[in-house]
């Protein structure tokens, strides 16, 4: 049976981004895909979101419906920037046709887009030939390629994300993602599972000092435990904890340049949190710095302080990866 009609992404909404000292009203996508090609990132619940096994023409019918739902339903006028996500990788062709990718290129021409991809897919021609249909000379740099670097730090990557490629699988990527026209954007865990709140903060500032060599955007992205994933199960064991606020706001405060910062699920026991009682301003702030790139809202929540940054300060001290997390 040929599917026709329209079918809804797994998720998409308005909201506005900070690019360049702008904010940008962009438009951000989740398409049902053939599903992550690699599918084992331990923290990672969107591999479950796939079409089971299906023909590349009935994949590509399922995906073009998903494109025509988005135009029905977001008038073109109301955003500038568009992020693209899928399963696992929107530049893999086994996982996203290449029609359904020429079609995105046409739907958002014009548009500034982002779209996330492992560093195996960082094709150059195909990324040349994506951005010759939505290049209309508005932005200096119409796509950049978002990749989940996570860590710099190889080890950790493997055995506390398992991501399946090394820094250098990365830099090579980026190389073919710059040489092509685009730029590029690199997403880093903070706190992965076996580490501990001091490790993970270590890691995470060596990181965006590193990321940021190769990178024209940085985001920070911490720690959420997603269902059904080796995460949760550390988790519902008291065998995780995702990071502080505290910790959060440490990095930003202290990093050079701008860096944006995805607190999904914060102030809950299943994303970044602290004590309960300062978690709501605490997440309005890193919201409010990562909007303008202004870090008065983060210093000015660091100075007031609460009761639980001696907790925070304490597990930073006394953690060790062999009884960690002190705290749930």
């Amino acid at each position: 049976m040929v599917f026709e009609g329209y079918e809804r992404p797994l998720s998409s909404w308005l909201n506005r981004e900070f690019y360049r000292g702008e904010k940008l009203d962009c438009l951000t996508i989740i398409l049902k895909s053939g599903g992550c090609a690699w599918s084992r990132c331990l923290m990672c619940g969107y591999r479950t979101f796939r079409f089971p096994p299906i023909s590349e023409e009935e994949l590509g019918l399922r995906m073009r419906a998903q494109l025509r739902w988005i135009q029905e339903n977001y008038r073109d006028s109301h955003f500038d920037m568009v992020k693209i996500f899928t399963s696992g990788s929107f530049f893999d062709p086994a996982e996203v046709p290449p029609e359904v990718r020429r079609k995105a290129a046409e739907l958002f021409r014009g548009k500034l887009v982002i779209a996330e991809t492992r560093p195996e897919y960082v094709n150059r021609d195909v990324l040349e030939d994506f951005i010759s249909v939505i290049d209309e000379g508005v932005w200096d740099i119409p796509l950049y390629v978002a990749m989940g670097l996570e860590t710099t730090d190889d080890a950790i990557r493997e055995k506390s994300i398992g991501k399946g490629f090394d820094l250098e699988s990365y830099r090579k990527a980026v190389d073919r993602a710059h040489s092509s026209g685009a730029g590029v954007k690199s997403y880093l865990l903070l706190k992965p599972p076996f580490l501990t709140e001091g490790e993970a903060i270590a890691d995470m500032k060596k990181s965006i000092r590193e990321a940021s060599r190769w990178s024209e955007i940085v985001s920070m992205n911490p720690c959420t435990v997603q269902s059904g994933t080796e995460v949760e199960q550390l988790w519902r064991k008291g065998a995780y904890r995702p990071p502080y606020l505290w910790s959060i706001l440490e990095i930003l405060i202290g990093a050079e340049g701008h860096l944006l910062c995805d607190t999904v699920g914060a102030g809950t026991q299943r994303g970044a949190h602290n004590c309960g009682e300062c978690d709501r301003e605490l997440t309005q702030a890193i919201k409010d710095y990562t909007l303008s790139g202004e870090r008065a809202p983060l210093t000015s929540a660091w100075e007031k302080g609460c009761r639980c940054m001696v907790e925070w300060e304490f597990v930073k001290r006394e953690e060790r990866p062999y009884c960690m997390p002190l705290t749930r």
